[in-house]
């Protein structure tokens, strides 16, 4: 018997250099299964229990690595399942492969079962989206989706019909123009370098500068070294966004750390007091964050030439990949003497991270949140692996998780998904053995693929989830609350036990009650030899202020708190003495 369909899209997988897929089994990818059963020795399967979470795991998966992801699902809902996973994927230029299973090819458009197109349905998600005809077809199809994944940093998807999957090379006649083995398995990248003359510009534009904030963001993770050449040189300071947060380690003396509602107010000052705005591999979408247009001189550099202008309007654009363009470009910086917009950076630092730790050593009951940050951050290894999810909790790891030298940390950034954090750190797991691997979430995302735990203790993964229980959808609260101007409203949630529902999956599971215990508890979880929950019960009424807070702000929070908001009282309680720390 020949090769099959499924035969051939597996072994081009494993040419590609592919070692795992993260995906869900179902009839209609049977075919493919058994094509991954007998090279299980090549090409590592994880089975997950939601495929959105699959697909989240291939996002982190490529987050981590610098390497294509790849997931599986069947058809009809398999495949719907994958679509916020994938669209994570798009919006933070991630490459993921997407392979979907269909219904049998002479009865698409019949409404047969589960006669989802699939290839249209993914139109939006996908730079490429292909349904496979035949044996013939099927190498090409792959080969231009990874290649297309891999060069335009993106999602591809190819969808097979279930019973294509199993016909063999020898079913069909290959067309005269289909030339065999014409289509090759090699990425070469086009990262180019600008014209000199436009390298010349930029250099004149940041020499000029006497106020230079670098925005650096997730397209030069690979390029600390040359990041922090340019600061000193130009005595600049290094704002993150957050995709960006371990381009620069944070106790860095040029960098004063994130930057937006989740970031420093020193970062804010920044942006505000700058002349000069160096954007390195950035598209931070929030407008608001950046110097006005005309107040500032802008150079931006980045891979994908259509970013070049979409956030603030820009001198100079330089296309090309970060590391590469820096090192173009600093051979024609000049070194700025004038070292007073750093140190009064710096100065701030100081006072925003004293403000940091008076918070973060509170003891206090209920707990407060930034407390298992700040304990949490002492703990953790210095190639650590670190996943946030989307909500308050974002805002206590960006500011209290402090990245050194070696480590890794990403979350859900454009689309801002939640329940993204514990698939992203199975992908890191699996991805990195030897490294220890954390995941920091609320209970409003946990809950929502919560079964992935169970995926965790099925292949002894040995994640640390770090729960925070407020059993409340806490960004959703304080934006009903500071952005409206009204009472909290369809966010409370109904409290479940972690540690017992992590203990009936197999995992520990651990409580963290008392700020006390805090360095106790969170030490004994991350030393335990598997995988491990913590649900650090926290006050559902800690604010998780901006790092300036703004009059428009302000009223609307006021507003909300007239118009009958629960626990208000103590809501107040808590603002006031976190102002009052501020000032003393």
């Amino acid at each position: 018997m020949g090769k099959t369909v499924a035969d051939v899209l597996v072994e081009r997988l494993i040419d590609w250099g592919v070692e795992v897929i993260f995906g869900l089994p179902g009839d209609g990818v049977n075919g493919i299964f058994e094509a991954l059963r007998t090279r299980q020795e090549r090409i590592k399967f994880i089975q997950v229990r939601h495929e959105e979470a699959a697909a989240l795991a291939a996002v982190g998966y490529a987050k981590y690595t610098n390497r294509l992801g790849v997931c599986v699902a069947t058809s009809g809902p398999g495949g719907i399942h994958l679509l916020n996973g994938l669209y994570d994927a798009k919006c933070d230029g991630q490459p993921v492969l997407a392979i979907t299973g269909h219904t049998f090819h002479d009865l698409i458009g019949t409404h047969y079962q589960q006669d989802v197109d699939l290839d249209k349905l993914f139109i939006d998600v996908a730079a490429y989206n292909e349904r496979v005809m035949g044996p013939a077809h099927v190498e090409n199809a792959l080969d231009e989706a990874i290649k297309t994944a891999l060069s335009r940093r993106a999602v591809a998807h190819i969808t097979i019909p279930k019973d294509i999957q199993d016909w063999t090379c020898s079913d069909a006649e290959r067309s005269s123009a289909n030339v065999p083995n014409h289509s090759g398995d090699l990425y070469a990248p086009a990262y180019g370098l600008p014209h000199a003359e436009l390298l010349q510009q930029a250099a004149d534009v940041i020499n000029q500068g006497e106020r230079v904030v670098i925005l650096a963001g997730r397209g030069c993770l690979d390029a600390r070294a040359e990041v922090l050449q340019l600061a000193e040189r130009i005595g600049g300071i290094v704002v993150k966004p957050l995709l960006g947060k371990a381009v620069v380690g944070d106790e860095s003396p040029y960098t004063t750390g994130g930057i937006g509602l989740l970031g420093t107010a020193p970062s804010q000052e920044a942006m505000k007091d700058c002349d000069t705005l160096v954007m390195l591999g950035t598209s931070f979408p929030y407008l608001e964050f950046y110097p006005k247009p005309d107040h500032a001189k802008t150079v931006q550099v980045d891979i994908d030439s259509a970013r070049i202008g979409l956030r603030h309007p820009v001198d100079v654009g330089l296309v090309g990949d970060c590391r590469d363009v820096l090192s173009a470009l600093l051979p024609l910086i000049k070194r700025n003497e004038d070292r007073s917009f750093l140190e009064t950076a710096q100065e701030n630092m100081k006072d925003w991270n004293e403000l940091l730790h008076i918070r973060g050593t509170r003891m206090d009951m209920p707990m407060k949140p930034q407390v298992v940050a700040y304990e949490l951050n002492k703990l953790l290894d210095h190639n650590a692996i670190v996943s946030a999810d989307s909500g308050t909790i974002a805002t206590w790891a960006a500011r209290y998780i402090q990245v050194r030298d070696g480590m890794q940390f990403s979350l859900s950034g454009n689309l801002a998904t939640m329940a993204n954090g514990l698939p992203y750190s199975i992908g890191a797991a699996v991805a990195y053995t030897d490294r220890q691997v954390v995941c920091i979430v609320g209970d409003g995302g946990f809950t929502m693929l919560m079964g992935e735990l169970a995926t965790l203790v099925k292949y002894n993964l040995p994640v640390k989830v770090i729960i925070y229980k407020n059993n409340v959808l806490g960004m959703i609260k304080w934006e009903q609350i500071v952005f409206e101007g009204n009472p909290q409203f369809g966010v409370e949630l109904q409290p479940i036990d972690f540690a017992l529902y992590a203990r009936a999956c197999g995992a520990a599971g651990f409580t963290l009650e008392d700020p006390a215990d805090a360095p106790r508890v969170l030490r004994d979880a991350l030393e335990y030899d598997g995988p491990a929950v913590v649900q650090a019960v926290v006050d559902p009424n800690e604010p998780p202020l901006p790092g300036n807070v703004t009059i428009k702000q302000a009223v609307k929070f006021a507003e909300a708190l007239v118009r009958g908001q629960k626990d208000r009282w103590q809501i107040i309680k808590s603002v006031a003495e976190d102002k009052i720390r501020e000032v003393i």
